[in-house]
């Protein structure tokens, strides 16, 4: 079986003195998408910045492809890694063809204008986000769905092999936040792309993960398939409440509920 895309072994990081990874070791494969999820402030986007190598471990190493990322340019990890942030601030002025235009810089030198390549890589980037119809629109004219997608061909155009998605259905609604995750993993098993992907809800995660690791205060808790992490145990654990966890009707896939309020008032269910 061929390795992991992504390897990182015993990453530990901090800002400054404030210790925020401790000993985190993780891997993705091909076709594959790992959900990262975790209660706020437990480390999900420094250990995603880490991955990238935005952030420098301070003890670890993070391989792509088998190379240390630490050991390689910006530019050669630009070629293999893209990220989709969570809040991307796009000029509202620009058109969709020229945002995910952007996503062919990694692959130009420095003063080179694109040529018939670099079109016909964007141009298939946003006909698999399904948005090549809005190539000629204005950013600014586009719904949060629509956006999010243009950034997803962005991020596609770099022709990476791993693509790191830090809360991609944050402030979507529920219609939304399917086409995006859909998308993602057509685009993992089509493409062979390795996919991380950093969630604040824990349900979309175990619908549409390989694999789940959840992170508390820096550390990695629990690592495995939805069915294995997403116990009530774990997620009590992880988050500090009580939970219950049951099986998806039409999956069997785990769904977390918390318990409720069990009303006395005489009214409550009218």
């Amino acid at each position: 079986m061929e390795g992991p895309l992504l390897l990182a072994e015993g990453v530990s990081f901090a800002y400054g003195a404030r210790p925020v990874l401790h000993g985190v070791s993780l891997q993705a494969r091909s076709g594959e998408v790992l959900g990262i999820v975790g209660p706020n402030g437990s480390g999900k986007s420094t250990l995603l910045r880490t991955l990238c190598g935005t952030l420098r471990p301070r003890a670890g190493r993070v391989l792509i492809g088998g190379e240390d990322v630490a050991r390689l340019s910006r530019v050669a990890v630009a070629r293999r890694v893209a990220v989709v942030p969570q809040n991307p601030h796009l000029p509202e002025a620009f058109t969709v063809w020229e945002i995910a235009l952007l996503g062919r810089t990694p692959h130009l030198r420095l003063l080179q204008a694109e040529g018939p390549r670099d079109f016909a890589a964007v141009r298939r980037a946003l006909e698999a986000c399904g948005v090549w119809h809005l190539a000629d629109r204005r950013v600014g004219e586009l719904s949060g769905g629509e956006t999010q997608r243009v950034v997803i061909a962005r991020a596609l155009a770099q022709e990476p092999r791993l693509l790191l998605l830090d809360e991609p259905t944050s402030h979507l609604d529920i219609r939304h936040q399917t086409t995006i995750l859909d998308l993602v993993s057509t685009l993992a098993s089509t493409r062979g792309l390795a996919v991380v992907a950093v969630f604040h809800d824990l349900n979309l995660a175990a619908q549409y993960c390989h694999r789940l690791a959840i992170v508390r205060d820096g550390s990695l808790l629990a690592e495995g398939t939805p069915r294995a992490v997403m116990t009530a145990a774990n997620v009590g654990r992880a988050y500090g409440t009580e939970v219950v966890v049951v099986s998806h009707p039409h999956n069997g896939l785990p769904v977390a509920l918390i318990p409720g309020r069990h009303f006395a008032d005489k009214g409550a269910n009218e």
